[in-house]
């Protein structure tokens, strides 16, 4: 029996899908949701996964499929640019290669649906490791055997939870994160706008390619569980917070009311002593969610997902081969998962003065003249040397 049983249906599991398949595998993907999940903001492929990418025949397909977004301006609250940052720019968020989060799960599907089963509006709800296959019982009821099983369900990941049960540390990082689409205004171009409020607050309106905008509201505070709020609950809590934000903060609120697709959860990274346990492995956030600060959590997912298919199509034993994935890329997952010093309290100043100095740190980063020193001592390499992909044959 080689058949595959994989939990989420997003970038991880779709990538994984795809290489067992090209490894043998009878592959399923279970999604509790009713259908894909297109929504989300600007992500960047980057590193070693666009070799992943490219192996697979989708590069080109996403770099049409791009935001088109120019670079970013750091903005005070009369929407004066402090800073600018074009893209790829030291120092600037917006890479070579943005794509919104549900168009390349899209693109992910299309390549896949043909060879792999979409189960969508189910879910696992027991997991039962046999030896020899693992036993697994649905929320609809359906009960089904399968030689292996991934959790690629992200940071919450429900595969997780029914056979690693506490062995994962969830590392609260102190952010909340917020997304929601909103209307094209005016004041919006191609260009992202990243604004600082006081009172450890920073809003960031996006470009897309759909004729709308793609609004994000952080700020910090200690963990409150808000991430299992109602729709409507997050929506009073982020108005609440964002009340005397400032700057575009109004538009963003009254957008956001009449949204039905609001996403609030923590920033947490997962971190794990051991990505697998007998025939079940897990891939992408469900492993080693680094959280967007780090801007590789979509990387990870691509990256990891093919290393762990790829060890299954050489190696004959799972356990080698999930052992083999977990030593291939442990190394690279503790490096992205280490945030700078400071990093968070620089990103979130509490008072006004906070936010007048980190806005001129970085006009000054971003000046011809630092840009001109900085680039005499930084590496001429580009991030696909980040991570060596392996070879396989």
């Amino acid at each position: 029996m080689k058949n595959a049983l994989i939990s989420g249906a997003s970038i991880a599991g779709p990538t994984l899908a795809y290489w067992l398949n090209k490894a043998g595998y009878k592959v399923t993907i279970v999604e509790r949701a009713k259908e894909l999940r297109l929504g989300g903001q600007n992500i960047d492929v980057k590193g070693a996964a666009k070799e992943v990418t490219k192996k697979m025949g989708i590069y080109e397909e996403i770099e049409k499929s791009g935001t088109g977004e120019a670079g970013t301006h750091f903005v005070d609250p009369d929407n004066n640019f402090v800073a600018t940052f074009e893209k790829g720019q030291l120092g600037g968020m917006t890479t070579n290669m943005e794509i919104l989060r549900g168009d390349l799960v899209n693109i992910l599907y299309n390549h896949t649906k043909d060879h792999v089963e979409y189960r969508f509006g189910d879910e696992i709800e027991k997991i039962a490791d046999e030896g020899d296959k693992v036993h697994v019982i649905f929320k609809s009821g359906k009960q089904e055997d399968f030689a292996l099983v991934f959790g690629a369900d992200g940071q919450r990941s429900a595969t997780r939870e029914c056979v690693f049960t506490d062995e994962a540390e969830l590392k609260y990082l102190g952010i909340y994160t917020s997304y929601v689409t909103i209307r094209k205004d005016p004041t919006d171009s191609d260009w992202a706008r990243w604004y600082l409020a006081s009172k450890s607050r920073n809003i960031l309106l996006r470009p897309d390619n759909k004729g709308t905008t793609r609004a994000s509201l952080n700020f910090l505070s200690p963990d409150r569980q808000y991430g299992r709020l109602t729709q409507q609950e997050k929506k009073v809590l982020l108005e609440k917070v964002f009340a005397d934000a400032g700057w575009e903060s109004k538009r963003i609120i009254n957008d956001l009311k009449e949204s039905n697709d609001v996403y609030l959860d923590s920033v947490t990274q997962v971190r794990m002593p051991k990505w697998y346990k007998g025939r079940v492995a897990l891939v992408g956030d469900a492993a080693y969610c680094p959280t967007p600060l780090t801007g590789k959590g979509t990387a990870l997912a691509m990256i990891g997902a093919y290393i762990l298919a790829k060890e299954l199509s050489v190696n004959t034993d799972h356990e080698a081969a999930f052992q083999a994935y977990d030593k291939k890329l442990r190394g690279y997952v503790e490096k992205t998962q280490k945030l700078p010093t400071g990093f968070i309290k620089l990103a979130y100043p509490s008072s006004e003065l906070g936010v007048y100095l980190i806005n001129k740190l970085e006009s000054i980063i971003a000046s011809k003249a630092f840009q001109t020193i900085a680039g005499l001592f930084t590496s001429e390499k580009n991030d696909e040397d980040d991570f060596e992909l392996p070879e396989y044959k």
